[in-house]
């Protein structure tokens, strides 16, 4: 069976920040080791779930859409056949360098996404907005995340679903991923989530976990993610 944790803690956005600010400052952590750690886990989990298959990742400008950047990289080392959308790309290092290295691997970059009932897709991977991510969306992503709760292809969300508020849910008429892949720990918003949930980002040691009262996802060996929604990875 997956690794479900009845009590495992889910967290709220003020939560998830400090977690990210207390990693990225006593704990050590530099913001590209986080990245490729929590894109290194989204890639496991897709690669648990799915056999490889065209997959076309949808990033955003920020740190959900850098873990997109690292999960193309290593999917497509799994097998995958990846495509990335990259509508509003930023001018940061640490981005460039994301992006070249898929390109080494000679991944398709496109700036618009394609007609999703014409490209052949089988899969796609919602790398949008992350935990941060607060009011309506706006172009070029709105009309992204129109496309994408239009199709009937199967979604992976990154983190929360792009469009949820951490903190009460989801709005109506809002993205429904057949598949979710939380990080460090699952976020409120999820708590009612009845796809295929998978955590993720092995970041937490067992004593800031004991600081700060959270029951995390009982990861095996050395796996990267873990199933949580109680079904069978």
């Amino acid at each position: 069976m997956a690794g479900d944790v009845p009590h495992l803690t889910y967290v709220n956005a003020a939560q998830s920040q400090a977690i990210d600010d207390e990693l990225m400052g006593e704990r050590g952590f530099s913001i590209d080791c986080l990245m490729e750690l929590a894109g290194l886990s989204v890639a496991c989990a897709v690669q648990k779930q799915y056999t490889p298959c065209k997959l076309c990742i949808v990033c955003g400008p920020g740190n959900n859409g850098g873990d997109g950047l690292v999960a193309a990289r290593h999917l497509c080392h799994f097998g995958f056949t990846v495509t990335i959308v990259y509508p509003k790309a930023t001018t940061k290092e640490l981005y460039l360098n994301l992006l070249n290295q898929c390109r080494d691997l000679a991944i398709p970059v496109l700036e618009q996404l394609p007609d999703l009932q014409t490209a052949g897709f089988e899969l796609l991977m919602d790398a949008i907005f992350g935990f941060s991510f607060k009011g309506a969306p706006r172009a070029p992503f709105d009309s992204v995340l129109s496309a994408l709760k239009a199709t009937k292809i199967p979604i992976v969300s990154v983190d929360i679903p792009s469009g949820w508020a951490v903190d009460e849910g989801h709005p109506q008429d809002s993205l429904q991923p057949r598949m979710l892949v939380s990080l460090t720990c699952p976020k409120l918003c999820a708590k009612d989530y009845k796809g295929v949930h998978y955590v993720g980002g092995r970041f937490i040691s067992p004593a800031f976990a004991q600081a700060h009262g959270l029951v995390l996802a009982n990861y095996s060996g050395a796996e990267q993610c873990v199933r949580i929604d109680g079904g069978v990875a």
